[in-house]
């Protein structure tokens, strides 16, 4: 039975979110539609949209909001603040480990294998360690609720989690047009996060650096799908943003070109792929990179954040380790448990998962934003006998995991309340400290019985609060 974050156990509305509620039967469906048209305006006019490579149709659209919130209460944000610092430490310490001394490797609790053959890892990196033994300085995990009281982590993101901007820009549109909900809550506020990103990537100023680390915010261009929040952090940070073009590097060093001449970089937040950073040191047909760029960061002159190689973290293979990562680094418990996962590599699991397809949902290793997945019980027989086909072909490159009765959230339809499944991300900031505000993107699947949350699917997004 589908977990309702409103009701309790007895179906009564939980006391979280009673003013909800009443608000809800104050305003009226249809006073909810009309300001829902109203937000969805003031996000058109300032700029919030999203690009889907390869489609059709409005290029820039709107991802759909909802004006629900979705409440965490203290208690459950404080087990859940301690499993998310938990596990970006022990990510990073994974990270600078497998780049060094391979320890976990060495003692058997990590497969060599899925971590030095696979194309996530960058050997370019082997025996450098980044400013501060960070090299995933923003972890976004994806969190999912499965009971009032069961959290589990889906997957992690070490490379560049995008979604910020809306965590940000939903709670903007929310306290703008909804006072009179806030004033009977007391909720936490998360618009000291780009004071606290900036502080932490200055945290992480390279060896050259002598003075207060000049940031900037490196961006493909404005043709990229998140270009708006990469303009938009740069915007709140008080930092330059660039192109690959306004950089240039000399003497080891980088530089920006200005109007006033050369300017110093010490810090690059890079919302560019690895591969494509440097033509020179990964791939020599990259028109976004910067030459020599990646000399210059093993050289001590610039840090880039997050450091090439350190999606091997976020791998799909890797990340049924990451509780004995935990209990290896750090000597703890997993606060935070995975979602059961079978590795089609193992002939066991292989054989489970081709026993019970229908059952299952079934992931890429290398997969994201939601393509390239199986879900068992919403798929037709051709469906999954052609998936079937594809994992036999090559089972190492493929995951799987029980259909998880993920957790859903009061929705605004068409004549009333409905509820949506939802999962919620995290932004989790690494530096010389782990610092994480309250709150996160919480995303929902707004068709009926959808278990894909994902932007690029079509999911949508909701304000999430977290009560003090």
């Amino acid at each position: 039975m589908t977990c309702s974050e409103m009701l309790g156990e007895a179906g009564d509305v939980r006391d979280c979110y009673a003013a909800v509620q009443q608000w809800v039967d104050e305003t009226g469906i249809e006073g909810l539609h009309r300001r829902l048209s109203e937000a969805e305006a003031i996000f058109r006019r300032i700029g919030i949209t999203f690009a889907v490579y390869g489609e059709g149709g409005d290029p820039e659209r709107l991802i759909p909001f909802d004006l629900l919130p979705r409440i965490f209460t203290a208690a459950e944000w404080a087990r859940l603040e301690a499993g998310i610092r938990q596990r970006a430490a022990a990510l990073n310490a994974f990270l600078l480990d497998v780049y060094n001394r391979g320890e976990i490797i060495r003692a058997g609790i990590v497969p060599g294998d899925i971590v030095y053959q696979n194309k996530a890892y960058k050997p370019e990196m082997a025996g450098f360690t980044p400013p501060g033994k960070v090299y995933s300085h923003i972890v976004g995990i994806d969190i999912v609720r499965t009971g009032l009281d069961d959290f589990m982590v889906l997957e992690d993101n070490c490379r560049t989690p995008s979604g910020v901007s809306y965590m940000l820009e939903n709670r903007e549109i929310m306290t703008r047009m909804f006072p009179e909900l806030f004033a009977r809550h007391r909720v936490a506020p998360v618009d000291d996060y780009p004071s606290q990103l900036l502080r932490s990537l200055q945290e992480v100023g390279p060896p050259a650096c002598k003075d207060v680390p000049r940031v900037v915010v490196l961006t493909p261009g404005s043709f990229n799908s998140a270009y708006y929040e990469h303009s938009y952090l740069a915007d709140l940070m008080g930092v330059e943003l660039v192109e690959p073009a306004d950089l240039f590097v000399e003497d080891g060093l980088v530089f920006m070109k200005t109007t006033r001449g050369p300017r110093r970089v010490d810090v690059i937040y890079r919302r560019i792929d690895d591969d494509f950073i440097d033509p020179l040191a990964f791939r020599a047909d990259s028109l976004l990179g910067v030459p020599g760029l990646f000399n210059a960061y093993r050289g001590g002159g610039v840090t880039l954040c997050s450091a090439p190689g350190a999606g091997i973290a976020d791998d799909k293979a890797v990340y049924v380790y990451v509780p004995e990562m935990i209990r290896f680094y750090l000597g703890e418990s997993a606060i935070l448990q995975n979602v059961p996962t079978w590795q089609c590599s193992k002939p066991d699991d292989f054989a489970h998962v081709m026993a019970h397809l229908p059952e299952l949902v079934v992931k890429e290793v290398h997969g994201s934003g939601g393509y390239g997945m199986l879900i068992g019980p919403k798929a037709t027989s051709s469906e999954i006998e052609a998936y079937a086909a594809r994992i036999r072909a090559n089972p190492s490159e493929f995951i799987a995991q029980p259909t998880l009765d993920l957790s859903a959230a009061p929705t605004l339809g068409p004549v009333g309340l409905v509820q949506r499944h939802v999962d919620f991300r995290p932004f989790c900031l690494v530096g010389k400290e782990i610092r994480l505000v309250p709150g996160g993107l919480t995303r929902v699947a707004l068709a009926e019985g959808s278990l894909v949350v994902n932007s690029s699917q079509g999911g949508g997004v909701k304000d999430t609060w977290v009560l003090r």
